[in-house]
């Protein structure tokens, strides 16, 4: 069995606002900010993201906001 989907490799940033409805401002490694959202399994799970946290982000492939997939 071969898996399709091809994973987009992470980009890596720190979390510099907290918005509301767990949406954050996030500072890339490149010095872009963009704004990014919990993924489903850190909102399940209960993982907490504080501003200063590293976090890992994957994009999305329609060219909106960020997925926060991992806490770093």
């Amino acid at each position: 069995m071969s898996d399709d989907k091809q994973k987009e490799p992470l980009i890596t940033g720190t979390i510099t606002e907290a918005l509301p409805n767990t949406m954050f401002r996030v500072t890339t490694e490149g010095g872009e900010e963009v704004l990014a959202y919990l993924s489903g399994k850190m909102r399940i799970h209960r993982i907490k993201v504080l501003v200063g946290d590293k976090v890992a982000l994957e994009d999305n492939p329609y060219g909106g906001k960020l997925r926060i997939v991992k806490r770093l």
